[in-house]
């Protein structure tokens, strides 16, 4: 069987997204993917609950910040910044594993 190696990647079924995205262009576009846009809304009060879901992803790339080379990208190869990407995220593991002791 010819294609990609690994599981056969699936659609998520929804999506986060912040007040830059509340626009009904983008809402549409995503439900023509089949996908559920969770998109706050602006003029809104603050408290949908959308931020403690993508603190996660923002603290992520802040950990990945720490490194100079990932912040930003010199490598015109794609293998060779995932390889520094996989390195950074083995660190990151490796040092929060370390502070549970």
């Amino acid at each position: 069987m010819r294609g990609k190696r690994g599981q056969p990647r699936r659609r998520p079924d929804v999506v986060l997204g912040d007040r830059g995205y509340d626009h009904d262009k983008y809402r549409r576009l995503v439900r023509g993917l089949g996908v559920k846009p969770l998109i706050a809304r602006r003029g809104t009060e603050h408290g949908s609950g959308l931020g403690t879901q993508r603190w996660v992803v923002e603290r992520a790339f802040a950990h990945l910040h720490w490194f100079r080379r990932l912040r930003i990208r010199w490598e015109i190869r794609d293998d060779i910044h995932e390889a520094f990407l996989t390195l950074g995220c083995a660190l990151i593991c490796w040092r929060r594993l370390k502070s549970f002791r």
